[in-house]
């Protein structure tokens, strides 16, 4: 902005110095060269006044005619019959602006004045220079102006786009600044406004999602006690001791889930990275789902092979599981889950033998109406965002998801930590 105003003061200045300036210039010169032939003839027709006396005294002589030349001036008398009497001053060089006058006196003798070229031309350029000199000073004083007045003006612009990045970066207690320029003040009222009402929100969303927590866990650690005591009770069969002990870890997941997910929903980014075996993952999460799949007479698959990885487990889990969940209800044929290094990043992918959504916004966060998929996929693709990687659909023909996930090394493990 500052640039431009700038810019245009200057291009003002020069519009103005071009269209003024330099007719005013050649207007000027003009005058100047017609002053000095006024000069120069009256000159001559002093000289002829002066120099019949001087003929009678017999006085026309150099020296004579010396005293009354100037500097750049030649005088020249001849006679009637063209012999110079007498002269004085330099020859001229033949410049293109030498002035020469003629007068020819009583006796039939003719003088002759010139004038130099170069001295014209000094005089010329002296008469000039004024608006030379007026319009490169308007131009700096353009400048100037402009330069004074875009800071005026950008001034509030630039600490409007300061209040903004605050305002994005979450500081929500901003001043209200006030402005002699309108539309900065608007945009500052605006700003503050906006300030207020992201805070008010902020904080609702807070206290939602500390109230949440709150809700969630109070039951849900009831219930994990409850499950945990029936696993220690002597009348409890041995099968369903093991299906309470499965139980117990589903629990301790969907706790740790819940804290993910107030985690995210403060905007929060998940951290806790470690190193993982992203193999292990995807075996652990078609187990959790194969009595299911089998139950609807379809089959789950996965590659078991290790692939180690530096990420948050627990997100990885939760977007595995959304995506089965929408396998089986969306899709057909067998399920895989197959883990691969694609050598700029980690992939891990779920694919099925159904056909590929036709439609892009499948990760847009929306309330289902009918068959669709709701918002699973938006939360497993901001769960996948939160830890650094990124859920796609894949461009094959049958439905695949590919999650990527950065690859990194985790510095200072002595050993490695899968999970």
């Amino acid at each position: 902005m500052r640039e431009r105003l700038i810019a245009a003061f200057v291009g003002l200045a020069v519009v103005v110095v071009a269209l003024y300036g330099v007719p005013r210039a050649y207007i000027v010169a003009d005058q100047a060269f017609f002053s000095e032939l006024r000069k120069i003839e009256r000159s001559a027709d002093l000289l002829a006044v002066l120099l019949p006396d001087a003929a009678m005294n017999g006085h026309i002589t150099e020296e004579y005619l010396g005293e009354l030349v100037q500097a750049g001036e030649r005088i020249e008398v001849r006679d009637a019959d063209d012999v110079v009497l007498a002269s004085a001053g330099p020859l001229l060089t033949g410049h293109p602006d030498d002035i020469s006058v003629t007068r020819e006196l009583d006796d039939g003798s003719i003088v002759t004045l010139e004038r130099s070229g170069l001295t014209v031309a000094a005089s010329v350029a002296d008469a000039v220079m004024p608006v030379v000199i007026i319009g490169l000073g308007l131009v700096l004083f353009s400048a100037l102006a402009g330069f004074t007045l875009a800071r005026l003006l950008s001034r509030p612009f630039q600490e409007l786009a300061d209040t903004a990045g605050q305002l994005g970066n979450g500081k929500f207690d901003l001043e209200e600044k006030h402005y002699s320029v309108p539309e900065a003040q608007e945009i500052s009222v605006a700003l503050h406004s906006s300030s207020a009402a992201l805070s008010d929100l902020v904080q609702r969303e807070r206290e939602f999602a500390a109230n949440a927590s709150h809700q969630l866990r109070t039951p849900i650690t009831a219930l994990r006690l409850e499950l945990e005591d029936l696993t220690l009770w002597k009348e409890t069969p041995p099968a369903v001791t093991e299906q309470l002990t499965h139980s117990l870890k589903e629990i301790d997941r969907l706790s740790t889930a819940v804290s993910e997910l107030l985690e995210l929903a403060r905007g929060q980014r998940l951290s806790d990275a470690r190193e993982v075996d992203l193999g292990l993952i995807a075996t652990r999460a078609a187990a959790r789902w194969e009595r299911q799949i089998t139950a609807d007479g379809r089959d789950i698959f996965t590659h078991g092979a290790s692939l180690a990885a530096v990420i948050n487990p627990g997100p990885v889990h939760q977007i595995l599981d959304v995506l089965i969940e929408n396998s089986i209800a969306h899709g057909a044929g067998t399920i895989r889950v197959v883990p691969a290094d694609a050598g700029t990043h980690l992939r891990l992918t779920v694919s099925d033998d159904g056909a590929r959504p036709m439609h892009t916004n499948i990760f847009t966060r929306r309330v289902s109406q009918g068959p669709g998929e709701g918002i699973g996929l938006a939360v497993a693709s901001e769960l996948a965002e939160a830890i650094g990687g990124h859920l796609v659909l894949g461009a094959e023909e049958r439905t695949t998801f590919n999650l990527m996930l950065p690859k990194r090394e985790l510095a200072g493990v002595p050993a490695r930590q899968l999970v």
